[in-house]
């Protein structure tokens, strides 16, 4: 199984890259106001809209970045492949899991997420208002394509032309199509299977290794490949990193996800 989390005790912040990614979907400033307030020492601040996602882009409410924005983000924080990197958000949110996905993309191997979130470590750590002085690298990315699916691979999926199980993310109700409060078609993609990403977490923190196994070993065959989606990719990544911290072997994300689909293609309701 892949070690996705860490647990507070097992990080050592002298031989560690922080990185901040704490978030506010309903206004967009807090997360930097929150980093501005105090942040572990020596934290950098990766932002969900501003560095984390491609808004220009019509592909999805949070589409993927490009890998020239990807690279330029890793050199301005001064990171190298081999960092030990600990990421976090303020506890149980999807937002230091998509910076985790975007480091595993770029071919990063020593990333994990800070299982408690910054709310429960702020006394255990030292905290700064004072925003680190970082030397800028020049890492060249090992780029890990396979575990990004774009619309076009989701459609072969879909028709039966690729193997994979696509799992969405998002609460019942929008996935059954009975009601939808943001997107502007109600549904889901077909042959999607869901499991709400909420049932992750508990406490304010997100699940250990065995109850994510427990939780998550009826979506598939665990030597399939699993495509997790959601509504704009965000809430996604919580699931495809728990399916990979639960030890499924082959998974993927479609992080244009279902806002992206229902631009030109059919959906299923049920």
């Amino acid at each position: 199984m892949t070690n996705v989390f860490i647990n507070w005790q097992d990080v050592q912040p002298e031989k560690v890259r922080f990185i901040d990614t704490r978030f506010d979907l309903s206004k967009g400033a807090a997360g930097r106001e929150m980093y501005d307030a105090g942040h572990l020492e020596g934290a950098i601040y990766w932002d969900l809209e501003q560095d984390l996602s491609d808004m220009a882009s019509r592909s999805g409410r949070h589409p993927m970045i490009s890998k020239e924005r990807m690279t330029e983000l890793c050199r301005k924080a001064g990171l190298h492949l081999e960092d030990f990197i600990v990421i976090y958000d303020q506890g149980a949110s999807p937002f230091a899991l998509r910076a985790y996905f975007l480091l595993e993309w770029a071919g990063f191997t020593n990333m994990h997420v800070l299982r408690e979130g910054y709310e429960s470590v702020k006394d255990l750590f030292r905290i700064t208002k004072e925003e680190p002085v970082i030397a800028v690298s020049h890492m060249e990315p090992n780029w890990k394509d396979a575990i990004y699916l774009d619309v076009e691979a989701v459609k072969k999926v879909v028709a039966g032309e690729s193997e994979g199980q696509l799992v969405d993310a998002r609460a019942a109700f929008r996935f059954k199509g009975e009601s939808e409060p943001i997107d502007p078609v109600a549904g889901h993609i077909p042959t999607a299977v869901n499991f709400d990403w909420e049932q992750l977490k508990r406490d304010g923190q997100f699940l250990d290794k065995e109850l994510l196994a427990e939780q998550l070993q009826h979506i598939s065959d665990k030597d399939k490949p699993v495509i997790a989606y959601c509504g704009s990719g965000v809430t996604a990544a919580p699931l495809y990193a728990s399916l990979k911290e639960a030890g499924y072997s082959d998974v993927k994300l479609y992080v244009g996800s279902y806002s992206d689909w229902i631009r030109e293609n059919e959906v299923e309701q049920d």
